[in-house]
């Protein structure tokens, strides 16, 4: 029995009021990159499934909603091979305002028409373990509160002292306020992040030597605005997004992790570290990415698309040794671009092919140098992906 309350594709169990809906995706993807040495490889292949499961039942305390999607995927060169691996991509209940499993995090605008292939630098939508409540005002208008797994960069780098990440006493806490309408959506986002070291510290070593303690734990936090704009006066089905974000001790907000590579460059990306001083240091950073879509015709699209991304650390940042190796100080600017066209003959099915140009320019004490001329790096890389949603 056909059920149409929630749109296409959903069906009532036999005897129960819950619809289902069955879909999934099967995703093949070719990519090349620019390799920086004999040994590297320079292409590589990457073949994925997704099968999700959506039950909605009308209540008296308003929608009940699970959801449930697993992915597999077999990945080789380039994306670093794998086994086929099994990921709960996504697992959730929805009661009334209450959110609670695995989803896309409430600081992310999951509305944004971004449509790239490859990695910008902005918080892309990553899904997280969390617990969250949605309040809804109407008129397209809501605010969120959220607990959510902790976003970490890296935790235990630099000379002496490192910096030990202790173990986490609370969440990530998480706050939106969103409005999604006809013309688009816009969303105001922040986050707090706990920073808690596992280093013992000299407490005062000039008036009291050999007395250790931990030092004070910190707060990172970052925010950040994600929007978009429908622009049919250009054709249907165009669109432009922006998403602008600053981090302080939170860098994986950014769309950071424990390090960034490009070309021949491998820098180090860091929380927080132990100063000169013996306190927590936080580092920090920017993050601005946007991108238009535009319909040649109904049945082919165009992705214009590009990010960038800085990182800072204080002067009580300890430096690597030697100098040009990971660590922290290595403060670097990264920008990418790119474009994409893809070609939907049917419904469902995505033909595309993408070229991404990526470039570091890393700065501070700690930037590598050639012959006393501070090296930086770029690359180029290509994706040809098939698609069918269903």
């Amino acid at each position: 029995r056909v059920c149409s309350t929630y749109g296409a594709g959903f069906f009532y169990i036999p005897g129960t009021e819950t619809c289902l809906r069955v879909g999934g995706r099967v995703r093949a993807e070719f990519r090349y990159v620019e390799p920086q040495d004999r040994s590297d490889d320079a292409i590589g292949f990457r073949a994925r499934g997704r099968i999700q499961l959506d039950a909605r039942t009308a209540t008296a305390y308003g929608l009940l909603r699970t959801f449930v999607r697993f992915e597999m995927t077999r990945d080789t060169g380039v994306y670093g091979f794998s086994s086929t691996t099994a990921n709960v991509d996504q697992a959730f209940v929805q009661f009334g305002g209450l959110t609670a499993g695995r989803t896309v995090s409430f600081y992310d605008n999951s509305d944004l028409p971004t449509g790239h292939f490859g990695t910008l630098r902005f918080s892309d939508a990553p899904t997280v373990n969390l617990f969250a409540y949605t309040f809804s005002f109407g008129n397209g208008f809501s605010a969120t509160i959220s607990a959510e797994e902790g976003r970490f960069t890296g935790t235990s780098i630099g000379t002496t002292p490192v910096f030990l990440e202790a173990g986490q006493t609370y969440p990530d806490l998480v706050g939106n306020l969103k409005y999604a309408g006809t013309w688009g959506t816009a969303q105001i986002s922040g986050a707090l992040h706990q920073l808690r070291s596992d280093n013992l510290v000299p407490v005062a070593p000039i008036l009291a030597p050999g007395v250790f303690d931990y030092p004070d734990s910190e707060l990172g936090w970052s925010v950040s605005f994600q929007g978009s704009l429908n622009l049919p006066a250009l054709g249907a089905g165009d669109a432009a997004w922006l998403a602008v974000s600053y981090a302080d001790g939170a860098l994986g907000y950014l769309g950071f992790g424990s390090s960034v590579t490009v070309g021949s460059i491998r820098e180090s990306v860091v929380d927080a570290y132990i100063g000169a001083d013996g306190d927590i240091h936080t580092g920090q950073g920017w993050s601005i990415a946007g991108g238009l879509r535009h319909y040649w015709t109904p049945t082919i699209r165009q992705n214009v698309f590009g990010s960038w991304a800085r990182v800072e650390y204080d002067n009580a940042a300890p430096l690597a040794f030697p100098v040009g190796t990971i660590g922290v100080g290595a403060e670097f600017t990264e920008w990418r671009a790119g474009t994409n066209v893809i070609w939907s003959p049917v419904a469902g099915l995505d033909l595309g092919v993408e070229v991404l140009y990526a470039n570091i320019d890393p700065k501070g004490p700690n930037a590598r140098t050639v012959n006393g001329t501070r090296v930086n790096d770029d690359v180029w890389e290509g994706r040809i992906r098939v698609q069918r949603d269903f």
